[in-house]
């Protein structure tokens, strides 16, 4: 495997992130919370195609289905805030706070796909640290463009935003769910 399809692979596996990321940049996130979410996606990332190598393809599957069922669970809980603060005056509802816990189970739903292609990859001759720095560095950097962009959205049209940003989360919700 090549480093440039070692690259589109790492691409591959960040266009969930970046996607759920641009609607959950909607919400006010906080510059700390941004660096959080980045830093939490690039180590899952690093970390499950190694763990997905060794583990096999019956944990894959078990935890794969537990964490998106969870992780469509808190998106519909921040998709529902976020559309509740987009049609509410701003001083009656709190900014969302993305709590540890938070982070961390988003985080693991967007990279419960990492996990199945490692347990792939452990059959094909293919460097596994290499994949897996790529891979984690990629879907950081897309994590951070997408919270970044979905920030900037929300600065542009307002409260609004917070609305289309809470429709993407749902809409993403249920694709993980179905």
């Amino acid at each position: 495997m090549s480093f440039w399809e070692i690259t589109l692979l790492a691409v591959a596996l960040g266009t969930d992130s970046f996607s759920l990321c641009v609607g959950l940049g909607m919400g006010r996130i906080k510059r700390q919370e941004i660096i959080a979410l980045s830093l939490t996606v690039l180590v899952y990332h690093i970390v499950m195609p190694i763990l997905g190598w060794y583990a096999g393809d019956l944990t894959g599957r078990f935890l794969g289905r537990v964490a998106t069922y969870i992780g469509a669970a808190i998106l519909i809980y921040l998709g529902y805030k976020m559309i509740r603060q987009g049609l509410s005056p701003e001083d009656k509802l709190p900014t969302i706070n993305y709590n540890l816990a938070g982070l961390l189970i988003i985080g693991l739903s967007v990279s419960m796909d990492a996990l199945s292609v490692g347990f792939t990859l452990g059959t094909v001759k293919v460097n596994l640290w290499l994949v897996a720095l790529t891979t984690g560095i990629i879907a950081g950097l897309m994590t951070l463009a997408g919270l970044i962009t979905g920030r900037r959205v929300s600065k542009v049209f307002g409260e609004r935003a917070q609305l289309v940003g809470g429709l993407i989360l749902l809409l993403i919700a249920g694709k993980l769910i179905f």
